[in-house]
């Protein structure tokens, strides 16, 4: 004779314990997908608290005017590391003078006639001024240029800036300036 012992409710152990299991496995489930949303909740709470708020991009888009330039040319003579240009300039819009600038380009690597430079250029504007910097290959008609900082209207100012056809008549700028 086969007895079943039967638990303090009438249900056999083997279904008790299966009750049981199902009943701890739902437990465990209910509380890993409440651990896993709390967790995608504060993941998606800091990410937004870590995002960079939306900045205004202004654009100025620039004549340049040449008016001086230097060429320090260190020994040995010619083309060598430390060389060094220096210039300066008046920032147009519709024809008349809207601003100053200059910087300086050192020779830091040389390969043939490649001469790659570090540029730092400041362009000073009614609302304050703008500092530049980056890498040029010198002979490339196009500089592009990290906005590094700035002074009043632009003291928090980061971006890019872009100049084409340059130490020609022809050298224009555009600033996309992030505020």
């Amino acid at each position: 004779m086969v007895t079943r012992r039967l638990g303090s409710v009438g249900v056999p152990d083997r279904e008790r314990r299966d009750n049981n299991n199902t009943r701890a496995s739902l437990t465990k489930l209910f509380a890993i997908s409440l651990v896993t949303a709390l967790v995608g909740v504060f993941a998606v709470n800091s990410a937004d608290a870590d995002a960079p708020e939306r900045r205004k991009v202004e654009v100025l888009e620039l004549k340049v005017q040449n008016d001086q330039y230097a060429y320090t040319d260190l020994d040995p003579k010619g083309s060598s590391l430390g060389d060094t240009y220096v210039y300066s300039g008046t920032a147009i819009k519709d024809g008349r003078g809207v601003g100053r600038g200059g910087g300086s380009c050192q020779v830091i690597h040389i390969n043939g006639e490649a001469l790659t430079t570090q540029c730092l250029i400041t362009m000073e504007l009614k609302r304050g001024s703008l500092t530049m910097q980056s890498l040029w290959v010198s002979g490339t008609s196009q500089l592009d240029m990290a906005i590094t900082g700035g002074t009043g209207d632009f003291s928090s100012a980061r971006g890019t800036v872009r100049y084409w056809d340059i130490a020609t008549p022809k050298e224009r700028v555009r600033a996309e300036i992030l505020r």
